[in-house]
């Protein structure tokens, strides 16, 4: 029985790698993008994006992952299948992860000096240039422990999608405790989110002390 239980969650864990690599995939250049909006000169770029993080934010995920779900059927009378239920999922997702990814970019942008940016000016450099080779990678450093923080979440939370998408580990757990009547099983699940936790906890601790030689 172990071992099939474990083939069935391992299969539901699939699901689970699945929203988060894609959340992640997606959210990671879509928060830059929210982040350049936000700080933009441009004042209804800059009010239209921070209107959206600040819906975002304010708003529960669940709630949000059942709008995009649910809405085209209840709102527009679209029905959507499983498939493409699974998919506004993962929209709702990207769309959350990259509004709060956008808020710690912003923070690390802002956190570099004036100094610095007109030092790179004074040499000839263009914007684009000094971003890139003055500030970006200082920024990496900077954001990486909160970015880091959001990610271990973001795998905590794909058990949310289980409102909608079935397949994933933490409805597969249920599923498994309802027809075997063991409570084991739930906590067999929480341990491959502890593992995979604990994998990314040990990749980002290298990723800063590979990226220390940036500290003042």
């Amino acid at each position: 029985m172990f071992w099939r239980i474990t083939a069935e969650l391992l299969g539901g864990f699939a699901y689970t790698l699945l929203i988060f690599a894609v959340t992640l995939a997606a959210a990671i250049p879509l928060g830059l993008i929210v982040a350049f909006g936000s700080m933009s000169r441009f004042k209804p770029l800059s009010l239209l994006s921070r209107g959206l993080v600040w819906i975002v934010r304010g708003t529960p995920l669940m709630l949000q992952i059942i709008f995009f779900a649910l809405g085209p059927g209840l709102i527009l009378h679209i029905p959507l299948d499983s498939t493409q239920q699974f998919i506004m999922v993962l929209v709702a997702f990207s769309i959350n992860y990259a509004c709060y990814f956008s808020e710690i970019y912003r923070g690390g942008i802002e956190s570099i000096s004036n100094g610095q940016l007109e030092a790179g000016q004074v040499l000839g450099m263009t914007k684009w240039q000094v971003f890139r080779h003055v500030v970006l990678l200082q920024v990496v450093k900077r954001v990486i422990p909160p970015m880091s923080n959001e990610i271990i979440t973001l795998v905590k939370d794909t058990a949310l999608a289980s409102v909608i998408v079935h397949l994933d580990l933490f409805t597969i757990a249920e599923q498994v405790v309802n027809r075997e009547v063991e409570i084991w099983p739930l906590f067999y699940a929480g341990l491959f989110y502890l593992i995979f936790n604990g994998i990314l906890t040990v990749l980002f601790g290298k990723l800063e002390k590979k990226l220390a030689y940036f500290e003042a």
